[in-house]
C-alpha cells in the first residue's frame, strides 16, 4: 500500500495506518506490517514522493470481496482516480494470496508481459494475483521483504529476497525507511 498525497485523515504516513486499522475493523487478520519507506515516485517525475508499505494477513472473504474492501478504504480516504499511476492519498493493491494464480495462469501471464505502453493504457477488469509486476518494483518488494521474505512467487519460483537480487542496478536508489 501506498500513498504520496495527503488526505483528509492527514500524511500519507497517517492514511496508511489508519488504512490498516479499517482493514482490521472489516475482518482481515493482520499478521505483520512491514515498516514504512519513502520512495521516488513511479513513474518517475509522476509526482511527489511516495510512502509504501506491505500487509501480511488472512482474511476469510473471498479475493473479489476483499479487493471490494480495500478499494472501499481507499475511497474513504480520499482516492480519486485521475490519471493511471498518478498521484494517490492511498492505494492498496493485493500483491499474492499465498501461492495461488488468479484468476488463471493465462490471464497473468498476459498481464505480466504486457508492454510498458499497453500498462500506461490497459487497466484489468478483475483480480490479478499475484501481482503481475511486483518482481520488477523495488518499492513493492522491500517492504514486503520486510513481512515475506521467504515467499515465493508462484509463477517465477523465486524467493522476495531472489526477486529483490534480480532487480537493476539503481532499482532501489531513493528508497529509504521512515
Amino acid at each position: 500500500m501506498g500513498g504520496n498525497l495527503s488526505s483528509d485523515l492527514g500524511s500519507p504516513e497517517r492514511t496508511i495506518r489508519h488504512a490498516i486499522g479499517e482493514m482490521v475493523n472489516r475482518g482481515v487478520e493482520v499478521h505483520a506490517v512491514s515498516r514504512l519507506f519513502r520512495t521516488p515516485a513511479f513513474p518517475p517525475g509522476s509526482g511527489p514522493d511516495f510512502v509504501n508499505a506491505a500487509v501480511r494477513c488472512d482474511s476469510a472473504l473471498t479475493p473479489p470481496d476483499l479487493l471490494a474492501g480495500l478499494k472501499e478504504i481507499e475511497r474513504l480516504s480520499g482516492r480519486v482516480r485521475h490519471a493511471r499511476w498518478g498521484a494517490r492519498t492511498l492505494d492498496i493493491d493485493i500483491l499474492a494470496i499465498g501461492d495461488a494464480v488468479l484468476p488463471d495462469l493465462q490471464t497473468y501471464t498476459r498481464w505480466q508481459r504486457l508492454s510498458p505502453e499497453a500498462q500506461r493504457r490497459e487497466v484489468p477488469d478483475g483480480l490479478i494475483v499475484p501481482h503481475p509486476r511486483l518482481q520488477d518494483r523495488g518499492f513493492v518488494l522491500i517492504p514486503l521483504a520486510d513481512v515475506a521474505p521467504d515467499w515465493r512467487h508462484p509463477v517465477l519460483g523465486l524467493s522476495v529476497r531472489e526477486m529483490l537480487d534480480r532487480l537493476p542496478k539503481g532499482a532501489l536508489d531513493g528508497i529509504t525507511p521512515l
